[in-house]
């Protein structure tokens, strides 16, 4: 239960389905094999981050002196706000930039970094929630279940990207907003359970 609980979460926070017409908009202009590229290196990127934080986090809450029970709090109030957005059938700010900031983004710089490997696909949801789920096992295989958890979600997403053409033609908005708000249903509950954890951690006096 443990493995679903994590796949579940990820994709949650990630939602590969509401994520192929923001790819489809970066790489419009494109021939299939530069948006393969562009995939590709968005991937690539995302995964580097996430790892990056689910290998050290015990590190990083002791460099800055956080607790775990607090990061449970914080993570859950943004995955809560995330949650909110795509029960609306829209992507949060804090995960999707806005138009305008992608075309910005567009013109500085490879959109395979930024904003499709960051913040689209390794946002500050989907580092808070593998960092919290990583975060309460420190056993190493239960970090590995996080990742592999992640693994299975990214390819999933690495597979749409590949074949955006064709989901964008056989999905229409209705049925991405649809599968959204499934999402954001999802991610709520794991907010709340989240932030619960970390309350009575917090204050063991509330249980």
């Amino acid at each position: 239960m443990t493995a679903i609980h994590d796949l579940l979460a990820i994709l949650a926070v990630m939602n590969p389905v509401a994520n192929v017409p923001v790819f489809v908009a970066l790489t419009g202009g494109m021939d299939p094999q530069e948006r393969r590229a562009v995939a590709a290196r968005g991937v690539g990127v995302a995964c580097a981050i996430v790892l990056v934080f689910a290998l050290l986090g015990h590190v990083i809450f002791a460099l800055f002196g956080i607790t775990l029970d607090a990061f449970r709090v914080a993570g859950g109030a943004l995955l809560f706000v995330i949650a909110f957005g795509l029960l609306q059938g829209q992507g949060s700010h804090v995960h999707h930039p806005r138009a305008e900031e992608r075309a910005e983004d567009a013109v500085a710089g490879d959109v395979a970094v930024t904003p499709l490997g960051t913040p689209v696909l390794a946002g500050p949801g989907t580092i808070a929630t593998v960092l919290a789920l990583g975060g309460e096992r420190p056993v190493w295989f239960h970090t590995g279940l996080v990742v592999a958890a992640f693994a299975v979600v990214i390819a999933v997403t690495a597979l749409l990207f590949r074949h955006s053409e064709w989901v964008t033609s056989h999905l229409g908005q209705v049925e991405i907003n649809v599968v959204t708000r499934m999402m954001g249903l999802l991610l709520t509950i794991v907010a709340v359970q989240m932030a619960a954890a970390g309350l009575l951690g917090l204050f063991p006096g509330l249980a």
